[in-house]
């Protein structure tokens, strides 16, 4: 069960969120403080452009994956899709990340066993899925360096996020949307904005999982993340397609397969008719979309982004299967049940895309 705090915690985001999304008389209310802190943060742009702020660069180039608005927009399936192609273009990348809800006071690794609470959910799903060096700390200029006299063939970082971190030198800003773009276009906090849409950057993606029209801007690309087999969180070899779990329980399908299932080996089971789906990311609904898409209708639980799982939100839930990210699964290791199933996702990014940054990379020798 949620506690009364999160439940109001819960409803004051969605509240806001909806508010964003046009030019309601709250956001008219609260546009004087957009204005102040627009005149804030584009001082702070201003001198760092002007170089009375000054930018550090780490020895390598860098990729910086970002966004101008509050909240997830589908950043850590990008870094992850980026790494691959990187490394497909003989790279031999690294990642840099601030490593959020976990309290570090230096620049840390990150190893598959590092638990969440320690680096973050999103950089320890990064570590696993990639196996290149990962390496938190709010400090990214401190995480680069440390990065890189650790990794000497490290030959590129991505950041993951911080694109308004502007201490990091940066070679090329990728800035990530999803189909809500920039909302009613104010800067916080009458709107989502952390920076203008005009703002410079060498390419924009965005995450359309309701195949909208993309947007007329320069270098404008749209995502695509696809979902791939589901993997039972107690037992990862136990795989299972996503349309099995809206199967009829009576069709007695072939429910998984373990990894010995080239030499003959399978695991069947009726499919389970009470199917829960919860994810505790920017955009919940964008996971609810994706598993409807596959042709699946579960009952829905958007849980806050980065939730922590120290309470559990499905103890009383009746269900026979719960699907979960693998955003939530990293914190969720150690937990004993059954009915939790993990649908990864993968980022197809466009090739145009990926020749783009190869190609800015190829222009700037390493410093």
């Amino acid at each position: 069960m949620s506690s009364p705090l999160a439940d109001f915690k819960a409803r004051t985001e969605s509240t806001v969120a909806r508010a964003w999304q046009e030019r309601g008389p709250l956001a008219w209310a609260l546009s004087p403080l957009a204005a102040v802190f627009a005149a804030v943060s584009g001082a702070r742009r201003a001198a760092f452009a002007a170089g009375w702020l000054k930018s550090v660069r780490v020895g390598v180039p860098v990729v910086v994956v970002g966004n101008v608005t509050v909240g997830g927009t589908g950043k850590t399936p990008t870094v992850i899709a980026l790494v691959e192609a990187l490394r497909a273009a003989g790279y031999s990348p690294g990642v840099v990340s601030r490593g959020y809800g976990a309290k570090i006071d230096r620049p840390t690794p990150v190893t598959p066993a590092t638990p969440a609470r320690a680096c973050g959910d999103e950089p320890l799903l990064i570590a696993r899925r990639t196996g290149v060096p990962v390496w938190v700390s709010p400090e990214r200029v401190a995480a680069a360096q440390a990065l890189c006299a650790a990794h000497r063939d490290v030959d590129v970082i991505v950041s993951d996020d911080g694109l308004q971190h502007y201490r990091l030198a940066r070679d090329f800003e990728l800035v990530v949307f999803d189909h809500r773009l920039g909302g009613n276009g104010f800067l916080l906090p009458a709107g989502p904005l952390r920076e203008p849409l005009s703002r410079h950057r060498d390419a924009t993606l965005i995450n359309n999982p309701f195949e909208r029209a993309l947007p007329d801007w320069p270098n404008t690309f749209a995502l695509k993340l696809e979902p791939g087999e589901a993997w039972h969180l107690a037992n990862p070899a136990l795989r299972r397609p996503l349309a099995q779990f809206g199967a009829s329980a009576a069709a007695g399908t072939t429910s998984g397969t373990t990894a010995g299932k080239t030499a003959g080996t399978t695991v069947t089971a009726q499919a389970p008719q009470r199917l829960v789906a919860a994810a505790g990311i920017g955009s919940p609904e964008r996971f609810f979309a994706t598993l409807r898409a596959a042709g699946l209708a579960p009952q829905t639980l958007p849980l806050p982004d980065h939730y922590d799982y120290t309470s559990n939100p499905f103890a009383e839930i009746d269900a026979d299967a719960i699907l979960v990210t693998e955003k939530d699964a990293v914190k969720l290791g150690a937990w004993n049940d059954a009915r939790i199933w993990v649908v990864p996702v993968e980022a197809a990014l466009d090739h145009r895309l990926i020749t783009l940054v190869v190609e800015k990379l190829r222009g700037r020798s390493s410093a």
